[in-house]
């Protein structure tokens, strides 16, 4: 069969501009009064979650000329709960020339944060002490205000080094705990041995950075190390793979590298500040959104201040509420679990028993358990139902295009899967039937069904060598059952893959003359996806990872057509001819004859 038969599969896509307008920020203005760290904090399990960064701030505190108006607006938008913000950090040079009345005035904005209990930390910068000198220095307005005595009420402070002017947090978001490390200016010898030692108490957490010196960068944002900065990363960062973000301040403009440490991983630092724009910088911060199911963090530069009087301000300033240039607003992809994996492996769930997984009305249920690499001769079906499984080779296909594999999702009940290496013109590879006894070859599934998989694509799957391979669906075509709408050459039942790695799930329904479909966004490759397609007998919903999918557009339908043949696992067959085999990981395979609620699917 020509692919051109296949129905026609309408791709679209849709793009986030780079640039956000103004008027899309979130309302930046003060909390409720209710809204303390207790009752309006930050949710320390969700996923996406916010690390705020507040560079230089020492030009609002300079002396008698300061204004913390721009401060005190950032901190209460820190505290307001919409950005699920679950820290602050600042980078350094706090005030001007560090006098004890210029912290006495920054130290009372801090106060909101203090009276919330909402986390933060501070270092000290060259013009928050006498830059000559490094943590060794001793007693200083600094350290009288922000020292380690102002952090008794903090829920995330773990303690300072003996000189008070290092200091490290551990906080909670993601549903993991994160190191944080505060260092000064210029930490001496034993400062940086004072770090190393906290990440070898910590040895499984990952590790953000912040100091006020470390990388410049050039007008393109380019960044790279300082003579300092270079110190720091032999002697600190480059030997330390929990360090996967640096964070720093002292030189403008802002911008950022990707470093290798010693353990062949990534290391992104990044330079932000703003004191050379207008009014001091408006006391920007850098968002930093982790999102972790997405391997993302985007990040977002603007000034609270400034929006919270958007409606008022001249053009100057109304340029300056947002930085949206390539250095301030962009976004990382980091894949969190392998780039922790060294020092904070995840455990492997325990394979579920196979008694769980046979729930009321299971009629078949295939796990494919074997030695890594073997070919594979049949499957049991371990609902006890008799549907057991049987090999199928292609002509001039070797033993290998099916086989056993040691990969598997991390969500699916047992510890292994299927290895397909199928593919078409000429037909090729091998997949599994239904035994000619198997009970399961005369259903029809009139009162409703679910069928669900694990399914692995591999980079190769969109070559054009496989699309439309199945992973499932019955031998024998609609017209063998009696139907003579749409193609009755298809098949009476298959779930399949357009070229573009896209679910299709068509059926000849028993009341039904034509073909009824379900269609899937494209799948990412060589990710795990589950996928159940869920009939309650009127109407046919087909399911990724548990979600419900858009495109349905012949969805009615009861049961499906019989024609005669037996079920198939990995193989697409036109007019009962067996056309390719899959190309892929198929994990476990369920089969119940009624409609499951999600919450019931083999997820977990």
């Amino acid at each position: 069969m020509n692919d051109s038969s296949r129905r026609t599969f309408l791709r679209g896509a849709g793009l986030l501009g780079a640039g956000a307008a103004v008027s899309a920020l979130p309302a930046l203005g003060a909390p409720a009064a209710s809204a303390t760290f207790g009752h309006h904090g930050p949710d320390a399990e969700d996923g996406r979650f916010t690390l705020a960064v507040l560079p230089d701030t020492q030009y609002l505190f300079d002396a008698d000329r300061g204004d913390p108006a721009p401060l005190d607006a950032t901190l209460r938008y820190v505290t307001g709960g919409d950005e699920n913000i679950v820290f602050l950090a600042h980078l350094g040079d706090l005030t001007e020339n560090g006098q004890p009345g210029e912290f006495d005035q920054i130290s009372r904005s801090f106060q909101h944060l203090d009276r919330r209990r909402f986390p933060y930390s501070t270092l000290a910068g060259n013009h928050d002490i006498k830059s000559s000198t490094d943590d060794q220095r001793g007693r200083t307005p600094y350290l009288d205000a922000f020292g380690p005595q102002r952090q008794r009420g903090s829920r995330t402070f773990r303690g300072a080094s003996p000189d008070g002017y290092n200091s490290h947090h551990v906080f909670r978001a993601g549903g993991r705990e994160w190191l944080l490390l505060a260092l000064d200016w210029r930490p001496s010898a034993g400062g940086l041995e004072w770090a190393r030692s906290v990440l070898a108490r910590n040895p499984r957490l990952p590790a953000i950075l912040t100091i006020h010196e470390l990388v410049w960068a050039d007008e393109a944002g380019q960044a790279q190390f300082s003579e300092f900065g270079q110190r720091v990363w032999d002697e600190l960062i480059a030997g330390n793979d929990q360090i996967f973000l640096t964070l720093n301040g002292h030189f403008w403009p802002p911008g950022r590298a990707v470093k290798r440490n010693n353990a062949g991983n990534d290391v992104h630092l990044h330079i932000t500040n703003y004191q050379d724009r207008y009014y001091g910088g408006s006391a920007m911060i850098r968002l930093y959104r982790f999102d972790l199911a997405r391997n993302v963090i985007d990040v977002r530069t603007f000034s609270p201040w400034l929006a919270d009087q958007a409606p008022r301000l001249n053009e100057l300033q109304r340029r300056e509420i947002e930085r949206t240039g390539p250095a301030d607003y962009f976004s990382l992809e980091v894949d969190f679990e392998s780039r922790f994996a060294g020092f904070a492996p995840v455990p492997v769930p325990p394979a579920r028993p196979a008694e769980r997984q046979l729930i009321r009305g299971t009629v078949a249920y295939w796990r494919f358990e074997g030695r890594d690499g073997a070919p594979v001769d049949g499957v049991r079906d371990l609902s006890g139902r008799g549907n057991d499984l049987v090999r199928v080779t292609l002509p001039g296909s070797a033993p290998e295009a099916l086989r056993f594999s040691g990969e598997f999702s991390g969500r699916q009940p047992s510890r292994s899967s299927l290895r397909f290496d199928g593919g078409k013109k000429p037909a090729r590879g091998g997949y599994l039937r239904t035994a000619d006894s198997a009970p399961m070859n005369a259903e029809t599934f009139a009162r409703g069904y679910t069928v669900e998989a694990f399914v692995k694509l591999p980079a190769d799957f969109k070559d054009g060598k496989h699309s439309w391979a199945a992973i499932f669906g019955r031998q024998g075509s609609g017209g063998k059952a009696g139907k003579t709408g749409d193609d009755p050459g298809e098949p009476s039942a298959t779930l399949s893959l357009s070229d573009g790695a896209a679910f299709q799930w068509a059926v000849f329904p028993v009341n039904q003359n034509g073909i009824s479909t379900c269609w899937s966004h494209e799948l990412a490759l060589q990710e795990w996806t589950h996928v159940a397609a869920v009939n309650d007998g009127r109407r046919t919903t087909l399911y990724v990872d548990g979600c419900p999918v858009l495109r349905n557009p012949k969805t009615p339908a009861t049961g499906i057509a019989n024609p005669g043949g037996s079920w198939l696992i990995g193989a697409y067959a036109y007019d009962s001819i067996v056309e390719q085999a899959f190309h892929g990981w198929l994990g476990d395979v369920r089969v119940v004859g009624r409609a499951l609620d999600p919450r019931e699917f083999m997820l977990g």
